[in-house]
């Protein structure tokens, strides 16, 4: 059982239009040089709220202000505007953007969705337990799609509307399904389960990142499993154990609380997808 759940943005921008309530779609159509968000950002202004960002800062205090004034006048034909990042808007990144100003529309956020949907990066996390629901909200506000599988059903309630909750008797098999470069992090409620779904991820070969909670010596006891249960032993080269360690530049971070390790597993992602 699969809940297919959209990006949190565009969950906010379908409520708009299910309300009918008028709003403007502000894009960045293109990104020359040192700027805040690359093309494809975007960001939702209506005239009580902005949802999204496009880089915050004065340029985005302009941009809300145009688009509000689209709203009050009315204007439905598309616009596009040439910002450049300089003191004369009290920027100082010193690049340029080509913004686009659209009334906001199912076909504009099914393209702006689809664009920036083209390059997401996927993160499918096994187990929903303290620590693996901590990672969720984590990357919810993350630009990645992440993935939440469980063999228990109840474990899969109330989560963020980002995350896509996945009920599976054999985890396993949504490793074989996932889309390649997908990251995989796995903290099951059991060893022989993390042991099984982190070898399935690590024999794909085409993962962008395997990691499995633990430590140096659950990792150790990974490589016997792998040769006792016919894997190739070499596997375990590619597997990140204990996770989070490489965000904290090499310092040991004692704190083991769910949302600790989350945050450092995240930035670990993050890190993994920026290379």
């Amino acid at each position: 059982m699969t809940t297919e759940k959209p990006n949190g943005l565009a969950q906010q921008a379908l409520t708009l239009l299910e309300k009918s309530e008028k709003a403007i779609l502000v894009s960045v159509a293109e990104a020359r040089g040192s700027t805040p968000r690359d093309a494809g950002a975007w960001m939702v202004v209506t005239l009580a709220d902005v949802l999204g960002t496009i880089g915050g800062g004065q340029l985005e205090w302009l941009v809300t202000g145009k688009a509000r004034e689209m709203l009050e006048t009315g204007q439905a034909s598309a616009a596009e505007q040439d910002v450049p990042l300089g003191p004369e808007i009290n920027q100082c990144c010193g690049g340029n953007v080509r913004l686009r100003f659209e009334a906001l529309s199912t076909e504009a956020l099914a393209r702006l969705t689809q664009q920036a949907g083209g390059g997401q990066n996927h993160v499918q996390i096994h187990g929903a337990g303290h620590t693996g629901r901590a990672l969720a909200w984590a990357l919810a506000l993350l630009p990645v799609e992440t993935q939440l599988v469980d063999v228990r059903p109840e474990s899969l309630a109330d989560l963020p509307e980002a995350i896509t909750a996945t009920c599976l008797a054999m985890p396993e098999q949504a490793v074989r399904d996932a889309l390649p470069g997908t990251a995989f992090v796995v903290l099951t409620h059991s060893h022989d389960l993390d042991f099984l779904i982190a070898a399935e991820a690590l024999r794909r070969g085409d993962a962008a990142y395997v990691g499995m909670i633990g430590s140096k010596t659950k990792r150790a006891v990974f490589a016997r499993w792998l040769t006792d249960n016919g894997y190739d032993a070499k596997l375990a080269d590619g597997l990140t154990c204990p996770i989070g360690a490489a965000a904290s530049g090499g310092t040991k971070i004692a704190d083991k609380r769910p949302e600790v390790i989350a945050a450092l597993t995240a930035a670990e992602l993050m890190t993994v997808f920026s290379a």
